[in-house]
C-alpha cells in the first residue's frame, strides 16, 4: 500500500500506556520506560464510572515522577463531577521533574463545560488536550482546537487494555488533521487503542496522527527498548510513504 498522504508531518512520538506494567513495581517500570527511549508515558486514569474500571490516583502518577524525568500525560477517563474537584492534583502530578507542563486530556464526552476544564489545566500549569471516544464525530472537539495542545482520537472504548482496534475511525483523523492544517493550529494527533507496530499504527499515520499510545503493543516484545523501536520504525516508515495494508 502505497501512501498518498500530502499532510505536514509532526514528528513522531511513542507513548506507553503503563496499564499492561506490573502496578506493585510502577516505579521501576517508568524509569524502564524511559530507557527504552520512549517519548511520554500515559497514565489512563479511569474512576469506575465514566468508563467500567478503576486505576490511578494523582498520589500514583506524582510517585512516579521521582523515578524518571521522562514527560507525563494524563489521561481523565473519569466524570465530570471528578474532572473538576480532582484537576488541579492530576495537573501537578503530571507535570515534569522541573515543574514542565504535562499533558492533561480530558474526555469531551464526560465535561458538559469543556472550555472551562481545558481553560484550568492551561492556567494551572498543564498542557490542556481533549479525546474523543469512538462514536463522538471531529464536530465536538473543532470549537476547542485553538485551546489545546493535543487531540486523541480513541480508536477503542476506553476502559480496558488489550482491546481490539477499530479501523474506522481512519476517516476522522484525516478529517481532523485537514482542519488543523486549514487553521494552521500546532496540534498533534494522538491515537489510543488497539495499537501495534504493524498496519494499525502505519494506517493512522498514514491518515494524519503523529503520536501513537500502545500498551498490550508494546510490552508483549521481550524487552520495552524493542517495542519501542519497532513502533517508531512503522511510524516513522509510514511518513516516508511506506504503508502497509491489513
Amino acid at each position: 500500500m502505497s501512501s498518498t498522504n500530502s499532510k505536514q508531518h509532526r514528528d513522531v512520538q511513542i507513548i506507553p500506556s503503563v496499564l499492561p506494567a506490573d502496578w506493585a513495581n510502577m516505579g521501576q517500570c517508568v524509569k524502564e520506560l524511559e530507557d527504552a527511549g520512549v517519548d511520554r508515558i500515559q497514565f489512563d486514569v479511569m474512576d469506575g464510572n465514566f468508563v467500567p474500571n478503576l486505576t490511578f490516583g494523582p498520589e500514583m502518577i506524582a510517585a512516579c515522577r521521582k523515578y524518571c524525568n521522562v514527560p507525563f500525560e494524563t489521561q481523565l477517563m473519569v466524570s465530570q463531577y471528578n474532572c473538576e474537584t480532582m484537576l488541579e492534583d492530576y495537573v501537578n502530578a503530571s507535570k515534569g521533574p522541573n515543574g514542565e507542563p504535562g499533558v492533561v486530556i480530558a474526555h469531551v464526552e464526560s465535561n458538559v463545560h469543556l472550555h472551562r476544564v481545558l481553560g484550568k489545566i492551561r492556567q494551572l500549569g498543564g498542557s490542556p488536550s481533549v479525546a474523543l471516544n469512538p462514536h463522538t464525530p471531529v464536530e465536538m472537539v473543532e470549537n476547542v482546537l485553538d485551546m489545546v495542545d493535543h487531540v486523541l482520537v480513541m480508536t477503542v472504548n476506553p476502559g480496558f487494555g488489550g482491546q481490539a482496534y477499530i479501523p474506522t475511525m481512519l476517516e476522522k483523523i484525516t478529517r481532523l488533521r485537514n482542519i488543523i492544517i486549514d487553521k494552521r493550529y500546532e496540534i498533534d494527533i494522538e491515537v489510543d487503542g488497539g495499537i501495534k507496530a504493524d498496519w494499525t499504527l502505519s494506517q493512522c499515520c498514514n491518515a494524519g496522527a503523529n503520536c501513537f499510545i500502545a500498551g498490550s503493543g508494546m510490552f508483549a516484545y521481550p524487552s520495552l527498548r524493542e517495542g519501542c523501536d519497532a513502533l517508531r520504525k512503522i511510524a516513522n516508515d509510514a511518513q516516508r510513504g511506506n504503508v502497509l495494508s491489513k
